[in-house]
């Protein structure tokens, strides 16, 4: 897949595959904040704050805007929106491959469903299907016993 974009996936998902960079896109997709706003939830210095802002712009995820002293972020989506159109191309394969397996599992089980022995097919035969036996249980009392003459 070639693209006119400088911008590559193995960018974008390096930029994604962190837990940081993705809390900072989702504040974004809200607003756009100052770079000190969107460090603060964070607790890290400003300086490893930074690169994962750097991180961020080189994946063409985010831009920054200078004004004045204040460097302001704001959300780029297009990048976002490529890896979307590439990873929906392995979203329609798994689908296809998903749906068969089940439509073989359940023809699987309809099958064995069928073969199994159904007791009321054979009413006249009173025996279980399984060629096992069932012991007898226990006499209650053993036999009768001597009597006494009287």
């Amino acid at each position: 897949m070639v693209h006119s974009d400088p911008v590559s996936l193995d960018a974008v998902f390096a930029a994604l595959s962190d837990p940081t960079r993705r809390a900072v896109l989702e504040t974004l997709g809200e607003r756009s904040l100052s770079v000190t706003e969107l460090a603060e939830p964070h607790g890290m210095s400003l300086t490893g704050f930074m690169k994962h802002l750097r991180v961020l712009e080189d994946a063409g995820l985010i831009s920054r805007t200078k004004e004045g002293r204040v460097v302001q972020c704001e959300l780029s989506p297009r990048p976002m929106q490529e890896a979307a159109v590439w990873l929906s191309r392995y979203e329609k394969f798994w689908t296809g491959r998903l749906d068969a397996l089940a439509r073989y599992l359940y023809h699987q089980e309809e099958t064995e469903w069928q073969n199994l022995p159904h007791p009321h097919k054979h009413k006249s035969d009173p025996r279980s299907p399984s060629a096992g036996t069932t012991p007898s249980p226990p006499k209650k009392s053993g036999a009768r016993g001597p009597t006494r003459k009287r």
